[in-house]
């Protein structure tokens, strides 16, 4: 079973837009509003086991405080304002599809953070700090900035994102934190690391499979009135991480070294989707949906995206230096 679940979260370009069809024909063929009572079991599926894996501890080192800066300066007071942007233009008719294109900005890295940087041979230590901060920022973070941006055209209850926050993102913080501290007294850091560690991204992404499966679901018989919608999505996601990438690629070889530079580019390219998903359906009810479809789109062009990059990395940045070949 473990080795078929890291297959499936080895092979998120292929996993997510498969269960996205079969999702489509199941919401067809079935009323499939049962399926919101399974939200919230799956939204913590997808949620605690990346907690579990998080180096929290890590932030505080020290060593990268300007790569630090600048990816969060990316994140927080660049990339949400043009997702903002291109919302106005691309959906101006359709609110809740600019709010998923603003979710899918506003809360930066995910675990794909740390995996893609060290399949770039980056500075894995600054990844991980990024993806902590990160993650705790943008947490903190999304409800003002929905408030602010969208709250003229969408009813937002700032009460209800701060508590489906909470039970998104901190409850299983806290949980996954306390179940990594007893995993590691009770089988010792090398095996948690080794061992019990790489089985959790696999329990999540049945979780980012489910929910995903469910968005869809939700929304199949408006997709199958519009399929040219799908289109008019997937252009605006195109130009953000267009925009991104070019954007953390210029500043990264500009102003740090190579390492550093690579975990910057992933640090605010590879959003964290997953909660981003997680809020839009629990957050805004049935609309919710639309956003959530807009953030489904998104996974596609992030896991394909960040392989791509791996491979153009040597080409921007240049070799890596013998000691990062083991890293």
């Amino acid at each position: 079973m473990w080795k078929i679940l890291a297959k499936l979260n080895q092979n998120l370009i292929l996993a997510i837009p498969a269960m996205m069809l079969v999702g489509f024909v199941f919401g067809v063929i079935v009323d499939a509003a049962f399926l919101k009572s399974l939200i919230l079991p799956f939204t913590f599926l997808m949620v605690y086991p990346m907690m579990v894996t998080l180096k929290i501890r890590q932030v505080l080192e020290g060593g990268d405080a300007k790569a630090q800066v600048l990816t969060q300066a990316i994140n927080f007071a660049v990339i949400p304002f043009v997702a903002f942007g291109l919302g106005k233009i691309f959906f101006a008719d359709r609110p809740f599809m600019a709010l998923g294109l603003l979710l899918a900005a506003l809360v930066p890295t995910s675990g794909m953070t740390i995996s893609w940087t060290g399949f770039a041979k980056g500075n894995l230590a600054a990844a991980v700090k990024m993806t902590v901060i990160g993650l705790i920022l943008g947490s903190l973070a999304t409800p003002f900035y929905v408030q602010v941006l969208m709250g003229a055209a969408v009813d937002v209850d700032l009460l209800s994102v701060f508590q489906q926050i909470v039970l998104i993102v901190f409850l299983p913080m806290v949980a996954g934190y306390a179940t990594q501290r007893i995993l590691v007294r009770r089988f010792g850091l090398p095996e948690f690391q080794q061992h019990l560690a790489p089985r959790f991204p696999g329990i999540s992404t049945i979780g980012v499979l489910g929910i995903v499966f469910i968005a869809i679901a939700l929304k199949a018989e408006a997709i199958a009135a519009r399929p040219e919608q799908l289109l008019v999505i997937f252009v605006p996601l195109l130009i953000l991480y267009a925009f991104n990438y070019l954007l953390s690629t210029l500043v990264g070889k500009s102003l740090l070294p190579r390492g550093d530079a690579i975990a910057l580019v992933y640090g605010t390219v590879m959003r964290n989707l997953s909660i981003a998903l997680a809020v839009a359906i629990n957050a805004f009810g049935p609309a919710g949906s639309e956003a959530a479809l807009v953030i489904a789109l998104a996974y596609i062009i992030q896991v394909q995206s960040a392989a791509w990059y791996v491979k153009f990395t040597p080409r921007v940045f240049g070799a890596a230096p013998p000691e990062r070949q083991s890293a």
